[in-house]
């Protein structure tokens, strides 16, 4: 009788899951590509950006519930990452900038805040240059605009990568959203071959940026705190925190070597606060 009834509590709570899923999960069809998204929360909309070889949940599954109580979130996967599948087509930033601005365009969404993180924050830089009436605020956590803001060595590690070298939270994340192999090899190629040809962008470039920004990143980030330093004198009205910890642990992102920091509830606060000033 025990069993039955847990079986039965389990069934509930899956259907409950699902129902959830089919009530924030979404598919638009942007520049030929069936985009995958999610709207959490109500307010002022906030869109957020997950790093490369990332998902929505690993990147912000930590902070996005206390983020959706003030905002109202629109959480993407782009281009051959998680939900979203590859096309035949070039994969680039200014690809992805172009295929964010397409949706909030679809959802009537004139005007937004953007958050991207690593990968993503270059994006949002790129929405941000092509798109700039798109743009209120700008939260730029780990965010890459010159190949010299990174660690030495760093670009050498994608001249000859093998894909067990993903870190396992993140394929677990990916298989989870997408449980298709050969989606998960197609974005590891994906993000290698773009970050291989990554090119900076212009100081001219970030200098034309009028949006308000928060930049953030770790100290032992796999950015230089002094790129981001840079990165945050060059925006012409920026402000720059620079975190204890590494790449996307004062987020909670899944790789977070410590899973009961307090580092992101502060960094939530610290970006509800920069979003309602």
């Amino acid at each position: 009788m025990k069993r039955t009834y847990i079986i039965v509590l389990l069934l509930i709570l899956t259907h409950f899951q699902m129902k959830a899923q089919q009530q924030t999960g979404h598919y638009a069809t942007v520049n030929g590509l069936k985009m995958y998204y999610e709207i959490h929360g109500s307010g002022a909309p906030l869109v957020l950006l997950h790093g490369g070889g990332s998902t929505i949940v690993s990147t912000y599954g930590t902070i996005l519930p206390e983020l959706s109580k003030t905002q109202q979130v629109i959480a993407i996967e782009l281009q051959a990452h998680g939900h979203t599948a590859d096309i035949d087509r070039p994969l680039s930033f200014e690809q992805d900038a172009d295929d964010v601005a397409a949706l909030l365009a679809q959802l009537h969404i004139a005007k937004a805040n953007i958050m991207g993180f690593s990968n993503g924050g270059t994006t949002a830089l790129q929405i941000a240059i092509r798109h700039p009436k798109l743009v209120n605020k700008l939260v730029l956590a780990s965010a890459l605009y010159k190949r010299n803001g990174t660690p030495p060595g760093f670009f050498d590690g994608f001249n000859n990568p093998t894909i067990d070298q993903v870190p396992p939270p993140l394929k677990e994340a990916f298989l989870t959203a997408n449980p298709d192999p050969k989606g998960f090899e197609a974005m590891f190629r994906r993000d290698v071959a773009r970050m291989k040809n990554f090119k900076d962008i212009s100081d001219e470039a970030i200098k034309s940026i009028q949006a308000p920004a928060l930049v953030i990143s770790g100290y032992t980030d796999a950015i230089l705190p002094e790129h981001s330093l840079l990165l945050g004198r060059t925006l012409p009205h920026a402000q720059v925190a620079i975190l204890p910890g590494g790449h996307g642990d004062y987020i909670g992102e899944v790789c977070a070597a410590d899973k009961q920091s307090k580092l992101p509830a502060l960094v939530t606060t610290m970006i509800i606060e920069f979003l309602k000033s």
